[in-house]
């Protein structure tokens, strides 16, 4: 994550829902704390203790109502995203990194008296505590792999598919062209990189008839998270709103998923 020089630490530069609000100081990562955030800090440290180190690890909670996580050295893409971050490599790595968050986070009894959030969560709802927001602003990378995730303030119990889907919407990406050409590189194949996704992670064969329609599904979910913030008088998702074509380009997005729902599934499964 880049970083700006503050007084107080170093702002880390990067995301939309807490902009401007995390800061390094040391090894140390101070940030807002969510709700859940005891909840959140247990979960983080039983992933740990079943194996999955690839995740900050929570230190404790500070009198002013934030958090406090080890800092994850390493890399992390921000948009507009460079070409580094796209490689077929990388969205390997990616894939292979949430398969063992998953099969980590499996393992783990879901605390049903959390509010987690519901902001990006799965509706069907689900046994395991998913991340939701696997995108290149919450990935770090070292040496051209993804290396760990981070920011897990939307994690909530989900189906392992829906936090794929959730990833390939960001990875693939999932957009149509003039959409994905504001943030991404031109000449991205959707359909040969949703299947390395899919190869990578180790989906099923009835995973991959669905995840076309999930996929669809997760961006209701998010044009639905986008339409809060902005009625909230979020001027950070009001300015992305209207720099990247306003609900215009959610429409043109929305149409293009689902006419190229065939298209996505015959790659998927060839």
């Amino acid at each position: 994550m880049t970083t700006e020089d503050e007084a107080d630490g170093e702002a880390l530069v990067g995301g939309m829902v807490n902009a401007g609000a995390v800061f390094r100081r040391g090894e140390l990562v101070e940030r807002p704390a969510p709700r859940n955030a005891h909840a959140l800090h247990a979960h983080l440290l039983a992933l740990k203790e079943h194996g999955f180190d690839a995740a900050p690890t929570p230190v404790g909670l500070t009198a002013d109502g934030r958090e406090q996580l080890t800092f994850v050295p390493g890399d992390v893409a921000l948009p507009p995203f460079p070409p580094w971050v796209l490689t077929t490599t990388a969205l390997e790595s990616v894939g292979i990194l949430l398969r063992g968050l998953h099969e980590a986070s499996a393992t783990i009894a879901v605390d049903k008296d959390v509010a987690w959030p519901q902001d990006l969560a799965d509706p069907a709802g689900g046994t395991m505590v998913c991340h939701n927001d696997v995108c290149p602003d919450n990935v770090v990378f070292r040496d051209g792999h993804a290396a760990a995730l981070i920011d897990f303030d939307l994690a909530a119990p989900g189906r392992p598919l829906w936090d794929v889907a959730m990833a390939a919407r960001y990875w693939v990406p999932m957009l149509d062209p003039a959409s994905a050409a504001a943030l991404y590189p031109s000449g991205l194949d959707a359909a040969a990189r949703l299947r390395i996704l899919a190869d990578s992670y180790g989906l099923s064969p009835r995973e991959r008839t669905e995840l076309p329609g999930v996929i669809e599904q997760a961006t209701e979910i998010c044009r639905a998270f986008v339409a809060r913030r902005v009625a909230d008088g979020d001027h950070v998702y009001l300015q992305a709103l209207a720099e990247r074509g306003g609900w215009e380009r959610w429409d043109r997005m929305q149409v293009w998923l689902a006419a190229h729902r065939e298209t996505f599934t015959v790659a998927l499964l060839d």
